[in-house]
């Protein structure tokens, strides 16, 4: 069985139930686990965030989608060179990885037609339904229940934790910083079981703009960022967009210290199995006396105590 992964999310469900082997293919983001940095790479960007601001990148990518044109490429010699009986893509956005059309046709250069899985998650629970689905296609359906099944329990003990919490501090997650938009999707829910008050966006909608005018209204007293697809280093590159705003020191959570970057890329973005490190990320952030579970190192970080670290170093 050979397969190529269209998505970082689905490259980590494949190490996840024990087919690293199996993986023939990955895209340019496939970055975790490390051992999938060595794999073919079959899927390119036409833009390169790292030389972009956050402005550049939305506009290029607004740009692009408007003229129908995809931001990403497939290398169709690598893909014919790799021959995969099994491509795994999606079809939730076609701003962050390929279309399920584009892939329709450029696998017509394989001589055959390969299995396509098309993962379109929007909540936690569909996240979760993606992975047995690559289980049951890969005939690793025991190692994907179980893997699930073990999620399901992680989840389920902080919803006990946090379900009855009364203190719910208003929480803005904002996906993007120029322009602004709130994550959509699965973080609402996420926020939710964490023990916070989701004001903007619904379970399993997509991200959308905001205004400064909307986000100063509903005076956050949380504020997560999590661009898609930034760490912590990248999203900090930027930070001066929302210093420099008119409303930022005016916002409850700025005033009271309460603003934390976080590593979208690894836990917020991709609808995998670390999404579970995500959930334990926000519940700690927003209840920290509640809630002394372990979360990965480097994960998260205070804008307020980094900067005056970073005043007192210079």
């Amino acid at each position: 069985m050979r397969i190529c992964s269209f998505l970082p999310s689905a490259t980590e469900i494949v190490y996840a139930l024990g087919l690293g082997d199996n993986l023939v293919g990955v895209t340019h983001e496939c970055d975790y686990p490390p051992e999938a940095r060595s794999k073919p790479r079959v899927i390119a960007s036409l833009i390169n965030p790292e030389d972009l601001t956050s402005y550049e990148i939305d506009k290029a990518v607004s740009e692009n989608y408007k003229a129908g044109k995809s931001t990403y490429i497939v290398d169709v010699e690598t893909l014919r060179r790799t021959n995969p009986d099994i491509i795994i893509t999606q079809g939730l956005c076609d701003v962050c990885a390929v279309s399920g059309n584009e892939v329709k046709e450029v696998v017509k250069v394989l001589g055959h037609k390969p299995q396509i899985i098309s993962l379109e998650p929007n909540t936690l629970d569909e996240i979760l339904n993606t992975i047995l689905l690559v289980g049951e296609a890969t005939e690793r359906k025991e190692q994907s229940e179980y893997l699930v099944n073990n999620l399901r329990s992680r989840i389920a003990a902080i919803k006990s934790l946090l379900g009855e919490e009364k203190d719910r501090p208003r929480v803005f997650c904002m996906e993007w910083l120029d322009p602004p938009y709130v994550a959509g999707h699965w973080v609402p829910e996420m926020v939710r079981i964490a023990g916070g008050d989701y004001g903007f966006g619904k379970v399993g909608k997509p991200s959308f703009k905001v205004s400064w005018d909307e986000i100063f209204d509903f005076a956050p007293q949380v504020i997560v960022l999590m661009p898609c697809g930034f760490n912590i280093e990248r999203t900090l590159r930027e930070v001066e967009i929302l210093t420099s705003n008119e409303y930022w020191h005016r916002i409850p959570a700025v005033r009271k210290g309460h603003v934390y970057l976080v590593d979208a890329n690894s836990y917020f973005s991709r609808p995998g199995p670390r999404i579970l490190d995500g959930l334990k990320i926000l519940a700690r952030i927003l209840h920290p006396e509640l809630c002394s579970f372990e979360i990965p190192p480097d994960s998260v970080l205070n804008l307020r105590n980094y900067m005056h670290l970073e005043n007192f170093l210079g």
